[in-house]
């Protein structure tokens, strides 16, 4: 293999490095102030994550719609607002969809 080839292999493979750490890192950030209706939650409760911030506790939607702020809506029909992806829904049987 020559020098060329396997310079361009390195720089395609960082490209594609660089885009899927682009597109996971497109579902771990939610806007501050970003935060749900409480009157359309079935509950209102919170955790801290990782980072040391306040979000709101998977819930479900009273309305049948996504509530503002929502990541994943998980397979047990409830609504995550977590701001990463690892551990998305882990208690509530995994994602069904990312939003």
């Amino acid at each position: 293999m020559t020098s060329l080839t396997r310079n361009t292999l390195r720089a395609c493979a960082a490209m594609t490095a660089a885009l899927l750490f682009s597109v996971s890192s497109a579902f771990a950030y939610v806007a501050p102030g970003t935060t749900p209706d409480e009157a359309n939650l079935s509950n209102h409760n919170s955790y801290t994550n990782r980072d040391g911030n306040t979000v709101h506790a998977p819930a479900r939607s009273l309305s049948g719609k996504a509530p503002e702020g929502a990541t994943a809506r998980c397979r047990d029909g409830t609504y995550s607002f977590s701001r990463h992806r690892s551990g998305t829904c882990s208690r509530h049987g995994g994602v069904a969809d990312w939003l």
